[in-house]
């Protein structure tokens, strides 16, 4: 679990959001243990490190 936490806001559809709580809510998981979860694989699958600091720069974004 990471040890600092910040916001992360997301506009979507209300019936797209309804539908989401809902089934994170038969799976007894809250939507931010998902959400969390969702980014976590997407890092990995781009092989983007997120832990202790050890980030690197993606490719794809220009500094």
């Amino acid at each position: 679990m990471e040890n600092k936490t910040a916001r992360f806001t997301v506009l979507m559809d209300p019936l797209k959001k309804q539908a989401f709580e809902q089934l994170c809510a038969a799976q007894d998981l809250t939507p931010s243990q998902v959400t969390r979860q969702l980014i976590r694989e997407y890092l990995e699958k781009h092989d983007v490190s997120f832990a202790d600091n050890q980030s690197r720069p993606n490719p794809q974004v220009k500094s």
